[in-house]
């Protein structure tokens, strides 16, 4: 497995901080072998990456499914949503028109600034009889 090797070290930190989405250098970690969902995305990743890590990947999604079950409290959460492998997904691989459209304007608007509000007219009012 010369193509599977520990790049990261990785601890609990101190106190909790908020995930960072936008950080290009941040970090998400799974545990394959306690979560199943986590042992699914590794596969999608052995799917998708060079064909050497693939086989590295390939051995330890292996040694996970042949070792003792263990769960830890996410996987026990995630083990009745994880699909079944070859079913459909449970949402789109890609995003609905609308949320691009959405996510597309927002990348598009300045920083900081938040476009004017359009003004509605005021509807009519009836006159009452008295």
């Amino acid at each position: 497995m010369a193509e599977l090797t520990r790049r990261y070290v990785v601890m609990t930190m101190a106190a909790e901080a908020p995930f960072d989405p936008s950080d290009p250098d941040g970090v998400f970690v799974l545990k394959p072998w306690k979560d199943p969902a986590a042992l699914r995305a590794l596969a999608v990743y052995r799917d998708n990456c060079y064909p050497e890590l693939g086989r590295d990947i390939e051995a330890w999604i292996g040694a996970i499914v042949s070792g003792p079950v263990v769960r830890g409290d996410v996987g026990r959460r995630n083990e009745p949503h994880v699909q079944a492998e070859g079913s459909p997904a449970a949402r789109p691989a890609t995003p609905r028109p609308a949320r691009a459209r959405r996510a597309r304007r927002q990348a598009e608007r300045p920083r900081g600034k938040r476009p004017p509000a359009k003004r509605k007219r005021p509807t009519p009012r009836k006159k009452r009889r008295r």
